[in-house]
């Protein structure tokens, strides 16, 4: 039997236990459903309140289309860009939470970077996140589990909640994305000013890896972020678009450090696992991401810095990226939008290269992100290859 329809069986008869196990929990509880509307999941409670457990699917239909203008070649493809099962609630008290994903397409789990390795037992990675977070004080959690560590926002916001069709070049080529680990959350009122702090210690080679951790060390996080005018409506703050129409500025400026000790792959928690003649190379990473979002009445500022540095050994991601997006909704839920991002390699060792991208992106919200279409248009100018124009249409559905 060839290696990747054995995956491929593994994969299918995992999810039908999941699926076979969810229902059983449904079944054998006295739940009841509570009526929602569209967007919102389908909820699941226990009679004697003990449990809790809202189910949502959620799908993206992606068009992409790119045009070299070196040689005119034009390329395209129709795809299903992510699919996800989600369910979240709490089990036992309120303050127990829990959050389960998993993503189902062949985007999710056939990553070429981490598809058929031995650090992941040579299977796909359906799981993205597993966590559990305990409230054991007033604004005190602690986070236990698989789940996105508190690195950049545009990372930390939801694919299902961004400003254009997917994230920029700066998330893809520099953040630290999911890890196992351990995090605590606290949050600090001040007056009307907000300060929230995240610390987490992970594995560092980033999710579903079952090998022991050796060469590898740990990765360190730290987060703080500022609200000096409050809250934002609705956590605003982590969903692209104002789509809840800020009476007043709200302004969230976050910065984020992170290191990778002994880090094995590329980017850290991401990309190839780093070989010379069969040996396993390591080193290594300091990651800094400095952000900042102001909302106020359908507009929408956001910029992020990031800047990743290493020792010096060939082929993992070093540099330094810039982004910066701008986007207004009209009151008929319409939103143009623009984004510039910037990459620079630190040096001729680094995998990345030097990159500028230009987008404009137009996005008809019908239920805010649950329901929505999403098309842009972008040029990128690559100093020492082809520059090249893509465009982009798709299509999100939750519920």
């Amino acid at each position: 039997m060839r290696v990747n329809q054995f995956i491929s069986m593994k994969n299918t008869s995992l999810l039908k236990v999941v699926a076979l196990g969810f229902l059983c929990i449904s079944l054998s509880t006295k739940a009841q459903i509570t009526q929602n509307t569209f967007g919102k999941g389908i909820k699941l409670k226990a009679e004697d309140g003990s449990f809790e457990m809202k189910f949502s699917i959620r799908f993206q239909t992606l068009y992409v289309g790119k045009l070299n203008l070196e040689t005119d070649d034009y390329s395209d493809q129709l795809l299903i860009r992510r699919a996800r099962l989600k369910f979240d609630g709490f089990a036992f008290s309120p303050k127990l939470n829990y959050k389960i994903e998993l993503g189902i397409t062949n985007s999710d789990t056939r990553n070429s970077s981490s598809i058929g390795i031995p650090q992941n037992g040579g299977t796909a990675n359906i799981i993205l996140d597993a966590v559990l977070r305990y409230e054991f004080a007033d604004n005190w959690e602690v986070w236990f589990g698989q789940t996105k560590l508190p690195g950049n926002r545009e990372r930390v916001i939801s694919s299902q909640k961004l400003q254009f069709v997917d994230r920029s070049l700066v998330n893809s080529r520099f953040n630290i994305d999911r890890d196992t680990g351990l995090q605590l959350h606290h949050k600090s009122v001040i007056g009307s000013m907000v300060l929230n702090q995240a610390l987490a210690i992970s594995i560092g080679e980033g999710r579903d890896i079952t090998s022991s951790n050796n060469p590898g060390g740990y990765d360190y996080t730290g987060r703080l972020e500022l609200l000096p005018f409050g809250e934002f409506t609705n956590k605003g703050d982590y969903f692209g678009a104002d789509l809840e129409r800020e009476e007043t500025p709200k302004l969230s400026v976050g910065f984020t450090a992170d290191f990778n000790d002994n880090a094995l792959r590329q980017g850290g928690q991401l990309g190839r696992f780093v070989t010379d003649g069969g040996n396993q190379l390591k080193s290594d990473l300091t990651a800094f991401f400095l952000d900042a979002v102001l909302k106020y009445n359908g507009l929408s500022v956001s910029s992020e810095f990031a800047s990743k540095a290493g020792s010096a050994v060939n082929g993992f991601g070093t540099g330094s990226g810039f982004v910066a997006q701008v986007g207004y909704v009209f009151k008929n839920n319409i939103e143009p939008a623009i984004r510039f991002t910037k990459i620079e390699p630190d040096n001729f060792r680094s995998r990345l290269s030097e990159e500028t991208e230009y987008t404009f992106g137009l996005s008809k919200y019908i239920v805010d992100h649950s329901l929505k279409v999403q098309t842009d248009f972008s040029y990128t100018d690559f100093p020492d290859s082809h520059n090249e124009f893509r465009y982009r249409f798709q299509v999100e559905f939750s519920f």
